[in-house]
C-alpha cells in the first residue's frame, strides 16, 4: 500500500513574506531606489526553465502553456504585487496590459524582463506614497475628526486610481483611519502621530529588502498558483526556511504566521501550543502589537516582516508575551484585543485526544454521551519503524478512550473533528476501521490516472454503538477522509457545517535535483500529484462533506475553505469501490432527525439566539464602510463590540475570560468553560437517533 502523508492545510507563500531578516545598517527605501532597478540574476532563469517543466509535466491539472493560463498568471502577479490597489495607477495597468497574453511565452523562453520591470514601476510608486505619507505625517494637526467622512475597507476590487491625487486622498483616509483607531484606545495625539511614522517607516524599510530573489519568487507564483492554490515555487532562502519550520522544535505562542496585506496574520493555530490550549487565537486574527512580559510597552507590528514579528513573539520558554489582535471575523472599526499567553514547547500530549462525557436529557430519562476531541491525525511514523510498543498514534489513543467511555457506561459517542487540519492519512484509515468491519477507507488518484484503494483490513470493531461526527469549516483533509467514510458506510451522523474541501496531496521537489552540476542553489517545488476520493466515488476536493444535520454557521459557503479559492481543482467523480454498509443510518432516520432539530430551532431559546446572532453578525461583517468621524465611530465600535460580546457567549467553547482594564486575561482554573452550545445540540442528536433507533418500524429498519 502507497503511505501519503497530508499535512495541515498548508500556508500558501505569498508577497513580501520570503525576505530574510533585516539586519544593522540595512538599506532604506531611498538608498535602494538609488541603486537602479532590481534585475533577475543568471540561476533565476534556469530556476524559471526547471519549474515550467516539473509544472507542466507532473502537476495533477495538465494546463497547457497557452494565453488563457497567461491572463490569469496576469492578474495574479499584479494582485500579488499591489492585492489592495494602494500604488499602481490606471495608467500603469493600462501600460502592462499589453503583456496580458504574453506571460506564458515568457515562461517558455526563459524571459524574466517585464515582471522585473513591473515591479520596478511598483517601487516608484510606492517611493511616491512614502513621500506623501511622510509629509502628511509632519504636519501638525493632519487630521480632522470632527470631519463627516467614511472610507471602505475592502479594496480587493477598487478601481485603479487615476491620478496620484487621487491615492493621496485614499492614504489619507487609511491613516485618518489608523490614527482614529489609535485615538479611541487613548493614545494621545503627539504619540498617535508618532506610531504611524514609525509604523510606515517600518514598511518602508521592509520594501528595501526586497531584492530579486523575492520578486522572482512573486513571479514564478504567479504561474504555480495559476494551478491550484497547494502549488508554489519557493526561492532558495523560503525553501531553507521551510525545511526548518518543518524540522526545529517549536517554542513561542504556538502558531504559523504569515503576512498579507500590511498585517501578521495567524495561519494556522498548532495543536499543544499556548494558543491552541487558551483557545484565545484563532486562523486569520491579525497581529498588530506585541509586548514582552506583564509590564512591557506594546511595540506596533503593522508593515513588519513576518520573520521580524517572529523574533519578538518568540523567545524563552515560561516568559509572558502580550499580543494585540484583531480577530478574523472582527466587524470593521472593532478595536484589537490584547491577550496574555506564556511560552512554552509543543508538547505531544497536549496534541493526543481527549474524552469528556456531557450530559444529556431527554424526557424524564438522562443520557450520558461520551466526547472524544480529536486536533488533528497524528502518528509518530519512527516509533511505528521501530516497533516501539507505545508509539503515539490517533487510533491507539482513542481506542484507550472508547475503552474508558464504555467503562463508564456512555449510551453514545461524538467524535469532534471540529478545527482539525488533517495530518496522516494512515491514522485516517485505521481510526475509521476501529467503528467498521473491514473495507475501503479512502482511493486515491494520481496524475497518470492510476487509481489507489486503501483501505482497512482488521476485522476487529471497538465500538459499534451509536456515533456522531462533529466537523466545521476548517475540517479539513484527513478529518474529511474519516467522515466521509462513516458517512459512506452509514455508521454514524455527521453534524456540524460543510468541511474546507481540501482533497489533494503535494509533494516537494528540489530543483537541484534535475540539474545536479548546477552551482548554485535553485530552490523548489510544491506542487499537487493526487486527489482523494470517498468509496463512493466522489471527491472530497472542493465540496469537502456535508454533514447530514447542518448547524447554523458564522460563515458564508465560500468565505473560508477551498471554494474561496479561484484556482481550486474541481471536484468530480470515480468509480465507487466495492462496499457494504451498515444499518445504522439511513435516510428516514435523518429525516426524523432533521424534524426533530428542526423543532428545537423553533422552541429552545439558545438555539433561537444562536440563530439570530449569526444572522446579525453576518449582516453586519458585510458592511466594509467605516466612519473617519469620530463620534460615528465611537457609535460603531460599541455596536461592534455589543455584537462581539454576543458572539462571544455562543459557539464553540473558549476558556473561560475576564477583563481587567479592557484586556483579556486568563480567568482562575476554577472557572468551568462556558457552555458549547454546537456540542450540547449534537449530544441531542445523537440521543435522537438512540431513541429512533430503538423503533425498527419508526426508523425503517430491519433487525437483524
Amino acid at each position: 500500500m502507497k503511505k501519503y502523508l497530508i499535512t495541515l492545510i498548508p500556508v500558501v507563500l505569498l508577497g513580501w513574506q520570503s525576505g530574510p531578516s533585516r539586519e544593522k545598517g540595512s538599506l532604506t527605501l531611498v538608498d535602494t531606489l538609488s541603486q537602479g532597478d532590481i534585475k533577475p540574476v543568471a540561476s533565476q532563469f534556469k530556476a524559471e526553465e526547471l519549474t515550467t517543466r516539473i509544472l507542466s509535466n507532473y502537476h495533477y491539472r495538465k494546463t497547457k502553456l497557452n494565453d488563457s493560463l497567461s491572463a490569469v498568471m496576469f492578474d495574479k502577479f499584479i494582485d500579488g504585487i499591489d492585492h489592495g490597489r494602494l500604488y499602481y495607477l490606471a495608467s500603469d495597468i493600462a501600460d502592462f496590459e499589453k503583456y496580458k497574453l504574453s506571460f506564458d511565452d515568457f515562461l517558455i523562453r526563459k524571459e524574466l524582463d517585464v515582471p522585473f520591470d513591473m515591479y520596478n514601476v511598483f517601487r516608484k510608486r510606492y517611493k511616491e506614497r512614502s513621500e506623501y505619507i511622510q509629509a502628511l505625517l509632519k504636519e501638525e494637526k493632519p487630521f480632522d475628526f470632527t470631519a463627516d467622512e467614511s472610507i471602505n475597507t475592502d479594496r480587493e476590487k477598487a478601481p485603479w486610481a487615476k491620478s496620484a491625487d487621487e491615492l493621496n486622498d485614499t492614504w489619507r483616509k487609511y491613516l485618518k483611519s489608523e490614527a482614529l483607531d489609535l485615538k479611541l484606545s487613548g493614545k494621545a495625539d503627539s504619540s498617535i502621530t508618532t506610531t504611524l511614522r514609525d509604523r510606515y517607516k517600518n514598511r518602508d524599510r521592509a520594501l528595501a529588502r526586497i531584492r530579486t530573489e523575492q520578486v522572482f519568487q512573486m513571479f514564478m507564483n504567479s504561474y504555480a498558483e495559476a494551478l491550484d492554490p497547494h502549488t508554489s515555487y519557493l526561492a532558495p532562502t523560503a525553501a531553507d526556511r521551510f525545511k526548518q519550520d518543518m524540522s526545529q522544535s517549536l517554542e513561542g505562542i504556538g502558531a504559523l504566521l504569515q503576512e498579507e496585506d500590511n498585517y501578521i496574520k495567524i495561519k494556522e493555530v498548532i495543536p499543544g501550543g499556548p494558543a491552541f490550549k487558551g483557545k484565545q487565537l484563532r486562523k486569520e486574527d491579525k497581529i498588530t502589537g506585541v509586548a514582552q512580559g506583564d509590564e512591557g510597552k506594546i511595540v506596533d507590528i503593522v508593515g513588519w516582516f513576518v520573520d521580524d514579528a517572529v523574533k519578538l513573539i518568540k523567545g524563552p520558554k515560561g516568559t509572558v508575551v502580550r499580543l494585540q489582535i484583531i480577530s478574523a471575523d472582527a466587524l470593521p472599526g472593532t478595536p484589537p484585543k490584547e491577550y496574555r499567553l506564556v511560552r512554552e514547547k509543543i508538547k505531544i500530549e497536549e496534541q493526543r485526544a481527549k474524552k469528556e462525557i456531557v450530559s444529556i436529557t431527554s424526557g424524564k430519562k438522562d443520557y450520558k454521551v461520551g466526547v472524544i476531541d480529536i486536533p488533528l491525525f497524528y502518528r509518530d511514523f519512527e516509533g511505528a519503524q521501530q516497533r516501539e510498543k507505545e508509539f503515539s498514534s490517533t487510533t491507539r489513543d482513542v481506542q484507550k478512550l472508547i475503552t474508558e467511555l464504555q467503562g463508564e457506561n456512555v449510551d453514545g459517542i461524538v467524535i469532534d473533528l471540529r478545527n482539525n487540519g488533517g495530518g496522516s492519512l494512515t491514522e485516517a484509515i485505521s481510526l475509521t476501521g476501529l467503528f467498521i468491519n473491514r473495507g475501503p477507507v479512502v482511493q486515491v488518484k494520481e496524475s497518470q490516472g492510476e487509481i489507489d484503494v486503501q483501505s482497512d483490513n482488521d476485522p476487529s470493531i471497538a465500538y459499534n454503538g451509536p456515533l456522531a461526527v462533529m466537523v466545521n469549516r476548517f475540517s479539513a483533509s484527513a478529518s474529511e477522509i474519516f467522515a466521509a467514510a462513516i458517512q459512506d458506510y452509514k455508521r454514524g451522523i455527521i453534524v456540524g457545517e460543510q468541511t474546507y474541501g481540501k482533497g489533494t496531496v503535494q509533494t516537494l521537489i528540489n530543483l537541484n535535483q534535475y540539474d545536479t552540476k548546477y552551482p548554485e542553489p535553485l530552490g523548489e517545488a510544491k506542487l499537487t500529484v493526487a486527489k482523494f476520493y470517498r468509496i463512493n466515488g466522489s471527491s472530497t476536493q472542493l465540496k469537502g462533506v456535508m454533514p447530514d444535520l447542518e448547524l447554523p454557521s458564522a460563515f458564508k459557503v465560500n468565505e473560508y475553505g477551498e471554494g474561496s479559492q479561484p484556482s481550486a481543482l474541481p471536484w468530480d467523480q470515480i468509480p465507487s469501490s466495492r462496499y457494504e454498509t451498515t444499518n445504522n443510518v439511513n435516510e428516514k432516520i435523518i429525516s426524523q432527525l432533521k424534524d426533530k432539530y428542526n423543532s428545537r430551532l423553533k422552541s429552545d431559546e439558545e438555539l433561537k439566539t444562536l440563530v439570530k446572532t449569526l444572522d446579525d453578525f453576518k449582516k453586519a461583517r458585510e458592511n466594509k464602510i467605516v466612519s473617519l468621524q469620530e463620534t460615528k465611530r465611537k457609535v460603531e465600535r460599541e455596536e461592534a463590540e455589543k455584537k462581539r460580546a454576543a458572539m462571544k457567549q455562543l459557539g464553540e467553547p473558549d476558556e473561560e475570560e475576564e477583563e481587567v482594564d479592557g484586556k483579556a486575561v486568563e480567568a482562575p482554573k476554577e472557572v468551568k468553560k462556558k457552555k458549547d452550545i454546537y456540542l450540547n445540540e449534537t449530544g441531542r442528536m445523537l440521543v435522537d437517533l438512540i431513541q429512533i433507533s430503538k423503533e425498527p418500524s419508526l426508523a425503517g429498519t430491519k433487525k437483524k
